[in-house]
């Protein structure tokens, strides 16, 4: 088990450095699945399915790790990741189902699905084999630095893949014609639709976008963080992350600030001990956060204004 999924009994004012190291570490998959959800949200489809695309991403990555090594494994769950958004697309984009009622449909069925699953390939339901990991980096120069080992020293290299993202998802967002497309789809698809801009072809992409980052997110939980797979490990991340999300104003470098927020919050209710106070209390920092910071962001942050709004073309 990682030594960030380990309460810390006895430890009360852990070492700065090694504090932030790890809301780092627990940052990486809500900070994935939060772009996945910028993503799907600016081209109008609201994704409450990302939960269950991580838990689905995070057993098939722990299967193809298992069985073909880490990178493919990892490979594997992001395409696992997008294959249930490919479903949550066809049902809410094709089929206009709402979309809230698809993402939680979804939710329920990655959860049986992947029990299923478990049970079959582990003979387990809930939890499967070790498996390996990618092999660490370190950031030269800086990692000599003690003051900065634990952050620049041992990464998972999804971790520098998920904060390289952040840079890339604002420039295909801002700077591609794609991102422009995706972006007046989420605004006014109508008007998207009469300048010859594919509104099913778009919300498609954003949706699997999501779905893809969601489950490479459930891998990182299953192959890096714990090097096994186990049921219930996402802990209502995905739920966090689009949180997350909202609080950064549908952004990507919003997204990864709210982010590293959640994740301070997650790695100190590991860390921190209280005396008198029962631990579960503390463990549900992050959520009641989620909470406090969901109320606050009511009224200030906008969203895309068809977020969330079926398209249909006149006549159909």
């Amino acid at each position: 088990m990682h030594p960030d999924l380990i309460l810390a009994a006895g430890v009360s004012s852990p070492a700065i450095a090694d504090a932030v190291a790890s809301a780092i570490r627990l940052t990486t998959p809500l900070l994935l699945t939060a772009l996945g959800a910028v993503f799907t949200e600016r081209g109008g489809v609201v994704n409450i399915g990302l939960e269950g695309m991580m838990i689905f991403g995070a057993f098939w990555s722990a299967w193809g790790a298992y069985t073909y090594g880490p990178l493919a494994g990892l490979a594997i769950g992001a395409v696992a990741g997008a294959i249930m958004a490919l479903v949550h697309a066809i049902v809410s984009v094709t089929f206009r189902v709402d979309q809230i009622v698809s993402g939680v449909a979804i939710n329920t069925l990655a959860y049986g699905l992947v029990r299923v699953a478990s049970q079959a390939l582990f003979h387990s339901a809930t939890t499967s084999p070790s498996v390996p990991s990618l092999p660490r980096i370190d950031v030269p120069v800086l990692d000599q630095i003690p003051a900065l080992q634990p952050l620049m020293a041992n990464l998972s290299p999804l971790i520098v893949f998920a904060f390289v993202l952040v840079p890339v998802s604002w420039w295909v967002l801002n700077r591609t014609v794609f991102g422009l497309r995706l972006r007046s789809v989420g605004e006014n698809p109508l008007a998207a639709d009469t300048l010859g801009i594919n509104v099913v072809l778009m919300r498609y992409s954003g949706v699997l976008i999501s779905g893809l980052l969601a489950g490479l997110a459930g891998g990182y939980l299953a192959v890096e963080q714990t090097s096994m797979y186990v049921e219930g490990m996402t802990a209502g991340r995905g739920f966090v992350a689009l949180a997350a999300m909202i609080f950064g104003n549908w952004t990507p470098v919003g997204a990864m600030f709210a982010s590293l927020l959640f994740g301070l919050a997650d790695s100190l209710s590991i860390r921190v001990t209280i005396p008198h106070v029962p631990y579960q209390f503390v463990n549900s920092l992050p959520y009641i956060l989620t909470i406090v910071v969901l109320a606050g962001a009511v009224g200030h942050a906008r969203a895309p204004a068809a977020d969330g709004v079926p398209y249909e073309r006149s006549g159909e």
